[in-house]
């Protein structure tokens, strides 16, 4: 396979960085001895070094110069700044791939002169291996071999340059924290009604499960198998008569909206 043969760098082991290591080790898809890894932190490489056993460089230079396919996982306000100092050093060889939200093509190609240039967005269950993992790539020529990098980490959806990738980084990213902040509200209500914190959460998290274990298990859409948990009439029929009432739907497209724009802040800036 194309990957058994190919070096990987990781630029940047903050928490998503740390994420795609353990995912890619723990699956077999790389020997932590081709994984390669630096950090701008040098107690950060110590940690990681440490931690998985993987192959540490000082600068980004040589771990440009060490890597088949890089994956730079830095924000977008640090990309210019980890990147700048190696543009003589990629290869067009290379499979360069970008977590920097916002960050599109035009002013990665001005960044990364050579290369073939992918763009990646992910959500923060790839801790855990259950994420959603979009790709965008200049071209269709390492297809196969991206899914297979990327697929240790959850689903893995090829996306459309504009508003298709937009659209997937807000619902996928920003929506898991959107789902928190539901489930901190369900959780809330549970313990006013004299349920202990522990039993709140174990309830809201399985209810949570739950309905998303059922919606993977079925083809139906999420309204026929709404309509299979609401009686006519029932208290559940009560409770969404009372949040359409209040266009709950209205403020969450509000909600993403909102991140929309930032995400296009963060790619200006």
């Amino acid at each position: 396979m194309f990957l058994k043969s190919r070096k990987l760098g990781i630029l940047g082991v903050g928490n998503m960085g740390q994420a795609i290591i353990k995912a890619l080790i723990d699956s077999g898809t790389f020997a932590a001895s081709r994984i390669h890894f630096s950090n701008r932190s040098s107690g950060k490489i110590e940690k990681v070094k440490r931690l998985y056993d993987i192959n540490a460089h000082t600068t980004n230079e040589e771990l440009v110069d060490n890597s088949d396919i890089l994956i730079i996982a830095v924000k977008p306000q640090d990309l210019e700044e980890a990147v700048e100092p190696c543009r003589s050093s990629f290869r067009k060889d290379q499979i360069i791939i970008s977590l920097a939200a916002g960050v599109e093509f035009k002013l990665l190609r001005r960044l990364i002169p050579e290369g073939h240039l992918t763009r990646v967005m992910l959500n923060t269950p790839v801790f855990v291996r259950k994420g959603v993992v979009g790709f965008l790539s200049e071209n269709d020529l390492y297809e196969e071999p991206l899914r297979e990098l990327l697929s240790p980490l959850g689903a893995v959806i090829k996306l459309e340059d504009g508003d298709p990738f937009e659209a997937f980084t807000v619902a996928s990213s920003s929506g898991t924290g959107f789902i928190f902040e539901l489930m901190s509200y369900w959780q809330d209500w549970i313990e006013e009604h004299g349920i202990s914190t522990e039993e709140a959460r174990q309830i809201v998290v399985q209810t949570f499960l739950g309905t998303a274990a059922m919606a993977e298990a079925s083809q139906e859409t999420f309204e026929e198998l709404q309509n299979k948990v609401t009686s006519k009439k029932g208290m559940t029929a009560a409770g969404l008569e009372s949040m359409r009432s209040l266009e709950i739907e209205g403020l969450m497209r509000m909600s993403f909206s909102k991140a929309a724009q930032r995400y296009r802040e963060l790619g200006r800036s």
